[in-house]
């Protein structure tokens, strides 16, 4: 198990090299100056703007920024913003708790609900419970997040008020403690539940198929000969045998959760690294821009490396080709 540890470990190098090169390149080609953004439609001397360049060391050659970004990066260093005058590590980790949040929620659901809904389905298969299953899954399936945010918020917080449409708490209350955890959930429901819908009908058409397929096998068929219930069987049998498919797709899919959160947190105004991102591409703020793709970038890679691990762990085969 060190072995197959150290050999991921060892492959996530390279990748997140890859990364921070490419991540680079594509933002400092993207047009715009951050000092003109910065000073806006002030007339500044021409004098100010050189100092101001220079001040962020953006005078110096592309090949010597991406150095010396890569030289700062390898001391844990993601450099200074240049429209909020600090550590990209301290804008970063203040919005850091509140991506970490309304991800987790929307994984934690859908996975759950994803494979809650997929047993049932592959309980009775073809029949009008499935049916109606996977014919909703699709349905989730094909929905924009954006679209299907804007739509929770018009007729969830507005036309029927149950829900708040934006931010993470009240302002306008003093809240502590429990009542402030639920003030933070009221606001969690509806952006979590947005981000989870696909990954829930991903998730539950994955564990249908899978369950159906692990339900055909010889022991299934023995352990019902046996005289095991059939929800024995399902849940005690099948069920762990089938979750290896969706162990390592629910792990791969984190960077499209991320994705979608900048999406969903640009529509409910949830102050997290979707907001941010949304904020900084139009302060072409590149510090900041950087520090948040190289953050979800190795937080991609840590939940593939963690995946690569469970999967591992969960069959001993994989370690043993490895």
């Amino acid at each position: 198990m060190l072995k197959y540890v150290l050999g991921r470990l060892v492959r996530a190098v390279p990748a997140l090299l890859g990364i921070i090169t490419l991540i680079f390149i594509l933002i400092h080609a993207t047009p715009g100056d951050p000092v003109l953004a910065l000073v806006g439609d002030f007339p500044a001397p021409e004098e100010y703007v050189r100092a101001m360049r220079a001040e962020f060391g953006l005078d110096r050659p592309l090949i010597e920024q991406y150095f010396t970004y890569l030289t700062a990066v390898a001391r844990g260093d993601l450099g200074y913003s240049f429209f909020h005058r600090r550590s990209v590590l301290q804008v970063i980790g203040e919005r850091m708790g509140a991506t970490a949040l309304l991800t987790g929620t929307a994984l934690l659901v859908a996975t759950l609900a994803g494979v809650g809904l997929g047993a049932l389905a592959a309980r009775r298969p073809f029949s009008p419970i499935d049916w109606g299953i996977s014919g909703n899954a699709l349905v989730g399936f094909s929905i924009p997040v954006f679209w299907l945010g804007q739509l929770l918020i018009l007729v969830i917080a507005v036309r029927l008020g149950w829900l708040p449409a934006q931010g993470m708490v009240s302002l306008r209350l003093e809240l502590a403690g429990w009542d402030r955890v639920r003030d933070v959930a009221s606001h969690l429901v509806l952006p979590a539940s947005a981000l989870a819908l696909r990954l829930i009908a991903m998730t539950t058409r994955l564990t249908r198929a899978a369950l159906l397929e692990v339900l055909g096998r010889d022991f299934i068929r023995t352990a019902l000969a046996k005289g095991a219930s059939g929800r024995r069987v399902l849940f005690r049998h099948a069920l762990p045998n089938a979750l290896l498919p969706v162990v390592t797709f629910v792990g791969y899919n984190l960077g499209s959760i991320l994705a979608g959160s900048a999406l969903i947190e640009t529509v409910f105004g949830w102050p997290g690294l979707g907001r941010l991102l949304y904020d900084s591409v139009f302060t072409r703020d590149y510090p900041v821009l950087l520090g948040i793709f190289l953050t979800v970038s190795v937080s991609v890679v840590v939940a593939n490396l963690l995946t690569d691990l469970a999967y591992g762990y969960l069959d001993p085969r994989i370690r043993i080709k490895s």
